[in-house]
């Protein structure tokens, strides 16, 4: 079954050859008790579309998350 719930999406304008990279939004932490998805977490990660690889970049409190989040370590990422 695959169920869309909208948690992961591709982080625009973030794209080298076949690599994107993705934010999850909904994830739940059991160090978190009684939060489940709304634990605030966030993960980004880089997808290789050719082969399907995944490198996780970083893991964070919401309390970063904002839209105008620069994504500088990323740029650096997809730079090497």
């Amino acid at each position: 079954m695959n169920i869309d719930n909208n948690s992961i999406e591709r982080v625009p304008g973030l794209k080298k050859g076949d690599i994107e990279i993705f934010k999850i939004k909904k994830f739940a932490c059991r160090s978190l008790k009684g939060k489940g998805v709304q634990s605030g977490t966030r993960i980004i990660y880089a997808r290789s579309i050719a082969s399907g690889d995944i490198e996780y970049l970083e893991i964070y409190y919401k309390e970063k998350d904002n839209t105008d989040m620069n994504y500088d370590f990323v740029k650096e990422y997809l730079k090497s």
